[in-house]
């Protein structure tokens, strides 16, 4: 039992066990108490500490904000340049766009084409390939599908860059694919209602194909182009390049050389502009520095209106193109005063750099280029040397099967299967629009490449000939004893391609020729009058008339040459020099030149040709060089009535001759109607005989077309029911088979 004492209550008893807790409060109080009195004791150096901290703080703060600031105030004065090339790129960094974006500098590339014979495709595809081997986006398009008004504004902000390979087709036009593209630019960059700002951001580079030859109008889509983007203040990356169809001309030697040469400078600004450089080429790159001029002027685009084209490009490109040198490495402005004088310096110096060339002996190029002579073996030529070609053609593989021969076999009483097809010069003066070599030969107007001796031609021809002829030994339908006459070549018909009497040294050709007892057909079309009077006797001397006025033949034949209708009228005057057989070669195309038959009338009278072959153009298929169709090929009926015509308009010649299988018919001169008699046929024995005569008397003994006419077979004449076939062979009707469209 629990006993309490009389002096404690249970009270006292619990308070007497909380005495430890209050001392530890009264503790932890005097510890407290401590601190405060020692922080108040030191305040001054907690004050210096917190004071530090603070400026420490402020210190970087400010370094940050001013790090982060540069870039953007760069940025800010690259878009308030339109040359700068990033201008149009930082535009999609404004606001919320996240910060990777600001970071790529080219989104991809977008090649634009604009081609008629397909070059310009190709060299698209070709740039595409390299671009994409870089890991850039590319697209290729053709401009004949492509709407510039809604899509190149889209390309102000699109980060892509822009380029344009353009061809310039007939007269300085556009190509056909090319043409809208071209009209609405040109509209856009002429409209005052169009900002001049309109495509300030697009980024483009430009390459022209064209071809020197043609001195009006070389390279002028391109060029156009190139100042309408300008003109809407779109930012060249770098300047403008040409190519050239013109070998001798071309700066790399073929237009593929030239293309691959810009192509490679495109490449390295391309990967420039992917790191970020921002200084605008102006194509004077050197050892993988930019060299710069400074702006381009705008002054210059209010100079086109009172200037020439080509007045206009040199200018442009002289205010493009000039390096730091040049310009003081300052911005350069030419007074509109001086600009004559520019101009003329500059072709003065030009012509003085070709005189020092050619008096040092500059090697010449050769006329085919690999890409050519690819092109033209794939059609079966046989090339020989620098400019030279030969061909089998397809009466001569007719004949070796008795299946009839050409139409100079029925007019002249050649041997087709013993006529060579072959050319000294694979150049022409014109792109006559049915051309059935599609235009894959190169054109000049005059002899500037590589020449190879006529020997060596010749023996490459009949060598390169008689191995084709070979060929068909053993092939059925072939008659063995045609195999062996044509190995023993007796006619040769320089009117494969291009423009014979072109070459130097056409004379000593021929003459090999006729040593060797080969006779000869020359076909010119009617550009070279001086060449036509200096040529030595031939057996047959052609001259294409392809048509009787100044307009449709600058329509049809296409000729380079300025005045190319005065030296068609001369070619015909000289031609009536000649003692020796001429011949007007009319080709009919329907909707072109069939209505013309008083003008025809006229050109015979002036050059007055012993015999007019007049034929129905041959459809040689499909061409983006020309627009022919099957449409424009008169039916025989049609060629027969225009030479009914004629003659009626003619009264010194009559039909002589006709092969239906040609669609073609001769009219001959009354001369060569003796006693009632047609005398079309050559007596080619005798012709050499005459050539002899006149080498041995050193060209005094002349002769004259009469002396070796031979009488024309009745088979052959106008209105024999044999319609021109030969009877000794069989003629062979081709049933659902592609028409070889090769020969003469």
């Amino acid at each position: 039992m629990l006993a309490w004492s009389s002096s404690d209550t249970p009270e006292e008893a619990v308070g007497t066990c909380d005495i430890p807790d209050l001392d530890v409060s009264m503790d932890m109080w005097s510890y407290f108490h401590t601190c405060l009195v020692s922080i108040w004791l030191h305040r001054f150096y907690i004050y210096s500490a917190v004071a530090l901290g603070i400026s420490l703080w402020i210190v970087i703060q400010f370094t940050t904000t001013r790090a982060k600031r540069k870039p953007l105030e760069k940025g800010e004065q690259s878009r308030g340049s339109p040359s700068s090339p990033e201008g149009a790129s930082d535009k999609l960094g404004n606001g919320c766009a996240p910060r990777q974006a600001q970071r790529i500098h080219v989104a991809g590339v977008k090649i634009f084409y604009g081609s008629q014979t397909g070059t310009a495709k190709r060299f698209a595809k070709a740039l595409a390939e390299a671009v994409f081997s870089l890991n850039l986006p590319v697209e290729i398009i053709n401009m004949e599908d492509y709407d510039p008004e809604d899509g190149l504004v889209e390309e102000t902000s699109s980060r892509n860059i822009c380029v344009f390979l353009v061809a310039t087709y007939t007269e300085g036009q556009p190509p056909e694919s090319a043409v809208w593209f071209c009209k609405w630019l040109e509209e856009a960059a002429n409209d005052f209602r169009v900002g001049k700002s309109f495509l300030q951001g697009l980024r483009y580079a430009v390459f022209g194909l064209g071809n020197s030859a043609y001195v009006d109008h070389y390279n002028t889509v391109a060029r156009r182009m190139d100042r309408w983007l300008w003109m809407l203040s779109a930012s060249r990356i770098m300047a403008r390049a040409e190519g050239d169809c013109n070998v001798a001309q071309s700066k790399h030697g073929s237009i593929e050389a030239d293309f691959e040469a810009w192509k490679d400078k495109f490449l390295t600004r391309l990967q420039a502009l992917c790191r970020g450089e921002k200084k605008p080429c102006r194509g004077k790159c050197k050892k993988g520095k930019c060299k710069t001029s400074g702006k381009q002027s705008k002054e210059s685009s209010d100079r086109e209106d009172g200037t020439s084209e080509q007045d206009n490009t040199e200018a442009e490109e002289l205010f493009e193109s000039s390096s730091e040198e040049e310009a003081g490495g300052t911005d350069s402005v030419i007074d509109v005063e001086d600009l004559g004088n520019v101009m003329s310096h500059m072709k003065k110096a030009k012509r003085e750099q070709e005189l020092q060339e050619g008096a040092a002996g500059a090697e010449r190029r050769e006329m085919i280029t690999p890409a050519l002579r690819k092109a033209l073996t794939k059609q079966g030529y046989k090339l020989i040397g620098s400019h030279s070609g030969v061909k089998l053609c397809r009466w001569t593989k007719s004949m070796l099967r008795g299946r009839g021969g050409c139409y100079k076999h029925t007019f002249y009483g050649i041997e087709s299967h013993r006529c060579m097809e072959a050319t000294p010069s694979l150049a022409c003066a014109n792109k006559c629009v049915f051309c059935w070599r599609h235009h894959t030969n190169p054109v000049g107007t005059e002899w500037r490449w590589r020449m190879d001796q006529p020997e060596q031609i010749l023996q490459e021809a009949l060598e390169k000939h008689q191995n084709m002829i070979r060929q068909f030994k053993g092939v059925s339908g072939v008659k063995t004893a045609r195999l062996e006459e044509a190995l023993a070549v007796k006619h040769c018909a320089l009117s494969l391609v291009g423009e014979p009497i072109m070459y130097p040294h056409i004379n000593h050709l021929v003459r090999l020729l006729h040593q060797q007892g080969i006779s000869t057909f020359l076909v010119t079309n009617a550009q070279f009058p001086e060449e036509i009077r200096r040529l030595e006797p031939v057996t047959q001397l052609y001259v294409s008339v392809d048509a009787s006025t100044k307009e449709s033949l600058k329509r049809i034949d296409r000729p380079l040459f300025k005045d190319f209708w005065q030296r068609f009228l001369d070619s015909l005057k000289a031609l009536a020099e000649k003692q020796q057989r001429t011949v007007y070669r009319l080709t009919l195309v329907k909707a072109w030149n069939v209505d013309e038959l008083k003008a025809y009338a006229d050109l015979i009278s002036l050059g007055k040709p012993d015999f007019i072959e007049v034929k129905g153009v041959t459809y040689c298929g499909e061409s983006s060089a020309s627009s022919l169709t099957m449409a424009n090929v008169p039916w025989h009926g049609e060629v027969l009535s225009f030479v009914q015509e004629l003659a009626r308009l003619l009264p010194d010649y009559g039909i002589a001759c006709e092969h239906e299988h040609s669609n073609c018919l001769l009219l001959a001169h009354c001369k060569f109607q003796v006693d009632g008699e047609w005398r079309t046929w050559i007596d080619y024995g005798r012709f050499q005989e005459l050539v002899r005569e006149r080498e041995r008397s050193g060209g005094a003994r002349t002769f004259t077309a009469a002396e070796y006419t031979a009488r024309t077979p009745p088979w052959a004449l106008f209105g024999a029911k044999e319609r021109g076939f030969d009877p000794l062979d069989v003629r062979f009707q081709r049933k659902n088979k592609a028409r070889d469209t090769s020969g003469c």
